[in-house]
């Protein structure tokens, strides 16, 4: 498996973000010009620009095509009743979007400092927080809390730290899934709140 991925996407836009996210996690958003996004594409600086004019456009572009997903989710999971069947609903849906959003999300691991500074850092912590409030139940014990906090951290860490270890994607996918069901699950519980 290479380190590029296949093109996600076909017009010229969508091919620089597909272009400027590889460069991004390669060699980090603060290492990564314009030039080199466009000398990459084998597009002149002009093109880039009708396109985005900075840097930040790109990834701000980037970081609302592969997220809306995750808002979708959020949305849905609102208007759900607070069950056990819904949390795990709602993480096996994440967790898919989590998948499809993979080469955002190694950028985001990369380039962490740079992230918290751009604007989408507030927007990425606040949705993950709005996934939480989703699963746990703010009256639980605080181990249970825990466990529902820990449940989705465990699919961001799952992402990254089973990506060097040999085996098929979708069953780590799904064996870091099961982890994450089998905490919340316990959080939901005898001896929980609900």
């Amino acid at each position: 498996m290479g380190s590029t991925p296949q093109p996600r996407r076909g017009n010229t836009r969508q091919r620089i973000q597909d272009v400027a996210l590889d460069l991004f996690a390669e060699q980090g958003y603060e290492k990564t010009s314009l030039r080199e996004i466009s000398e990459k594409l084998d597009v002149t600086k002009a093109a880039l620009y009708y396109h985005f004019k900075t840097k930040e456009d790109i990834l701000v572009s980037i970081f609302e095509d592969l997220n809306r997903p995750v808002e979708d989710l959020i949305a849905w999971g609102e208007k759900q009743p607070r069950t056990l069947g819904t949390k795990k609903e709602l993480l096996v849906r994440y967790s898919e979007a989590l998948t499809s959003a993979a080469p955002l999300f190694r950028f985001m691991q990369e380039n962490q400092a740079t992230v918290r500074d751009l604007s989408i850092g507030v927007t990425i912590k606040d949705r993950v927080l709005a996934l939480v409030d989703l699963i746990r139940d703010p009256e639980a014990p605080i181990t249970d809390q825990v466990r529902c906090f820990s449940a989705l951290f465990t699919m961001h860490a799952g992402m990254f730290a089973l990506k060097d270890i040999d085996g098929d994607p979708e069953e780590k996918r799904k064996a870091v899934l099961e982890v994450a069901v089998e905490l919340v699950t316990r959080a939901h519980g005898p001896g929980s709140a609900q």
